[in-house]
Parts: structure tokens; sequence; C-alpha cells
């Protein structure tokens, strides 16, 4: 049998992903080995410089919690790369919160292609927009809502009716601060939605429209702020369609009214005032007088009225498909590359009971 030899690049993410340092893992390893392993090791090892096996493969493995298989695993040949990752973050987060959530992002989407490829491809309704040179976020949104057969109003449930067009979304905590969603999508398959388990349903719910945004409008990463406006145009027509919301504002706009309209939209209040705005419903100085006073009250870290949460449901559909079809969630585990006690509060325990919303 051939020897399993860890792939550098790979450790490296592997150690990221789960927000540890190179001391970290050393110090895990020392541990469990009951002997001395330096730093140093570990910093040989991610920069290829040695050759990681055997005895010390397996500690290596136990100190990050993945199977040995996975910390082997060559990222050319099995596609184990980003493809185009999107984020909507302030600029309050650092590189190595990024990284580690890149980092997450790549090990969901290696194990949700595995997960695909033992139950079935999941089809989708996602494209890259054709836009010609008069083409505006906006219109493009309200043709997405028209293909995903949305009603008019609000959209009930945003994680659902991605869901239903074959979305893969997976919430995991992020414990990135300024962080609500991430998206890598590749374009040959279903795009891949992270979202904050702790962000509040009508901050995520906005993150999320933004990334859908994103995978509709543009194809490469890049462009700054001129992508992150139109994903944000986007955003507040897919969610707070102009011709249907702008009566709502034909009065008196004040934080009564915006709580109210948060309950029935499903947006935040903060969202809500911006679309007045842009609307044209009230002017810059009043805009600037609301959200004085959203400061004062605290209402831009903490807004009042909570929201339904919306679990995903897809994923763990398709997990416990795979736990069917294989006999048992150890097997299930070790296709997708994951340890058994991951796999279930990964994979099966999120979610709840409800029903899952299976693409159309």
């Amino acid at each position: 049998m051939a020897q399993f030899v860890a792939n550098a690049a790979v450790l490296a993410l592997a150690r990221e992903s789960r927000a540890l340092t190179q001391a970290d893992v050393a110090g895990a390893m020392t541990d469990l080995a009951g002997e001395a392993v330096s730093q140093a090791f570990v910093s040989k090892a991610e920069a290829g410089r040695l050759a990681v096996s055997g005895d010390r493969l397996d500690l290596y493995a136990a100190a990050l919690h993945y199977p040995i298989e996975v910390l082997c695993t060559d990222p050319e040949v099995h596609g184990v790369g980003f493809g185009l990752v999107y984020h909507r973050r302030r600029a309050s987060l650092g590189a190595k919160a990024l990284r580690r959530v890149h980092a997450e992002l790549m090990f969901t989407r290696s194990q949700l292609r595995a997960l695909q490829t033992a139950v079935g491809p999941t089809p989708h309704r996602f494209y890259r927009a054709d836009r010609g040179p008069m083409d505006i976020p906006t219109e493009i949104a309200q043709h997405v809502r028209k293909e995903w057969g949305l009603p008019s109003g609000p959209i009930g449930a945003l994680v659902g009716a991605v869901e239903a067009a074959g979305g893969l979304v997976v919430a995991r905590d992020l414990d990135a601060d300024g962080l609500d969603a991430v998206t890598q999508w590749s374009g040959d398959e279903p795009p891949l939605f992270l979202i904050d388990l702790k962000a509040p349903t009508d901050r995520f719910r906005f993150s999320l429209a933004h990334e859908i945004g994103h995978v509709f409008l543009h194809g490469e990463v890049g462009g700054g702020p001129e992508i992150e406006q139109e994903a944000d145009e986007f955003a507040s027509e897919l969610l707070l369609p102009a011709d249907e919301i702008r009566g709502s504002f034909s009065g008196s706009v004040d934080l009564a009214l915006l709580i109210e309209l948060k309950h029935y939209w499903g947006a935040s209040m903060a969202a809500l005032v911006r679309r007045a705005l842009t609307l044209g419903a009230i002017s810059d100085w009043q805009y600037r007088q609301i959200m004085i006073e959203m400061s004062a009250l605290g209402y831009r870290t903490r807004e009042p009225g909570t929201l339904p949460s919306e679990p995903p449901r897809l994923v763990r559909h398709l997990a416990q498909q795979l736990v069917a079809s294989t006999g048992s969630a150890q097997a299930a585990a070790a296709r997708i590359g994951l340890l058994p006690d991951e796999f279930h509060d990964l994979y099966l325990s999120p979610g709840g009971d409800a029903d899952p919303v299976e693409p159309s």
C-alpha cells in the first residue's frame, strides 16, 4: 500500500480553518505524542520543506481533527480550489480572520462536492447574466424574482428561495465580526453561500441578497467599490422592489414606521431608510437625522425587533440521503472527508426538523 504523505498547502489551510497558529498545532501534537514537537517542524511542513507521513501524519491529523486522507489531498487534482470568492465585509475585518473564513469555505466546498458526487448532482438556476451596456442591477434582480417564481411583496424565506433555486446554503459560526456571508462559485456547480449563524436575520438576509447579486452580476473578483455598489443595488431591489415599496414611504418616515416595515419586508431598518433615500422619499438631511437617532439609541449595533431565523435545509437533506445510502453516519463522514462527530455537528444537527426545500 502506498504511504500517505501530507500536502503542504492543505496542512496550512487545514490549520487556518481551525483558527490555530503553528504554535497551537505543535502544542497539540506534543500533548498527543507525549514528546516535544516544535513549531519549526510545523513551519517546515507547511512550507513543503519536509515530508509528513507515518506517525507524524497521524499526530497532525489528530491535532487538526481531519481524516488523514484529507491532509494528503492534492488541490489541483481534486479541485479543492476556491473559484470566485465574494464577501460583503467591513474594513475592520482583518486579513487573518478572512484567511480563516476562506479556508473554511474551501473545505466546505470540498465536502459538498463529495456529497453531491455521492448522492447525485443538484440542479440549479444560477448563471452569470449576459449584461449589455444598458443593463442595470435592479433590472436583473427583477428578472431573477420572475425566474424564481417569487410572488410580489416580501420574500418570506430568502434562504428557502435560494435553496429552491439549487443554491447550497451552509450556516456556520464565522467568528468574524463584520462578515455575515461569503460566497464561492466556479460557474460549473451550484454556488455555495456560507452564512454566519450569529448574524441577526435582517442583516444576513441583505448580505445573502448582496452575495446573490455577485453571482449573477460579476464574472471576476475585484473592481472595488463599483461592484459592491452594484451588488447592494441588486440586493435592495430583490428584497425591497421599488414599485412595491415606494408607497410605504409616502407619509412621514420615522423609526416607528421603519420597525413596522422591518417586520413586513424582513429587512433591517438601516436598509429600509437607505431605500427611502435612494427612491427619493426622504432628503439627505432627513436620512442623516434618522441615522443619528438610530445611533443614539444603539440601533446601529443591534436593532429592535427580532425576525424569525431561516435555517438552511437542503444540505442537511442531502447529508441524510448520504447516510441512508451508505448505511451509517460514519461511512457518510468518511465519504466527504470528515470525522464522524464533526459530520454530525455540521451536517445532521443544524436546521431543525422541518421538511427540506428541494431544488426545482
